[in-house]
């Protein structure tokens, strides 16, 4: 076991010790230098806040897309999150992975939220109660709007329909007329057929 070719056949790495330890010895002063005997301050990030665009899920909803090798990772299959450079297989795990901590931390937000104060809850209710009632009476007159533009087109179409109808009774009337005169001009008294009926 003690002989030379044990060791030529020792494939393990081998490390240079004292050098890793002047490269440690040099980070840790490094960092003692830039800390200058005090703690090193926590990232402040702002608290969470709403959303201000919608989530756009339903765009590629359907769609085929051929993905080979040299397709960019943005245009592969799933959901393309630019802020964290990855992609999502699905809706639910992209909803996830947008309210998630990761995501929040790259967009430079903290997992905590601001705490209302009563004024601020009247308030956002009292907004609230506005847009309810407005998007009420808006909704109430465009709706009825809509109901009497139907009404009216169905009138029009009704009415046009009768129109048809008679100017079509009226030409089998005249058509039937003329087929009697023609009839009558060369010399029989009509085109039915000589078997009587019982």
């Amino acid at each position: 076991m003690a002989s030379g070719s044990g060791a030529k056949n020792d494939f393990r790495r081998k490390w240079d010790k004292d050098e890793y330890e002047q490269l440690a010895r040099k980070r840790l002063t490094e960092e003692r230098e830039k800390k200058d005997g005090k703690p090193m301050p926590p990232v402040k990030r702002e608290l969470l806040r709403h959303r201000d665009y919608k989530v756009d899920l339903e765009s590629k909803l359907g769609k085929t897309i051929v993905i080979t090798k040299t397709t960019p990772q943005a245009e592969m299959g799933g959901y393309y999150c630019n802020v964290c450079d990855c992609v999502v297989k699905d809706s639910i795990n992209f909803l996830d992975h947008i309210n998630g901590k990761k995501h929040q931390r790259n967009l430079g937000m903290s997992m905590r939220v601001e705490r209302s104060s009563l004024d601020q809850v009247k308030k956002r209710f009292e907004i609230n109660k506005k847009k309810m009632e407005e998007k009420q009476k808006e909704y109430d007159f465009e709706e009825r709007m809509k109901e009497l533009r139907e009404e009216e087109e169905k009138a029009k179409a009704y009415k046009k329909e009768k129109l048809k109808e008679k100017k079509r009774k009226a030409e089998e009337d005249l058509n039937f007329e003329e087929d009697d005169e023609m009839a009558a001009v060369m010399g029989f008294s009509g085109f039915g057929s000589s078997k009587k009926s019982h």
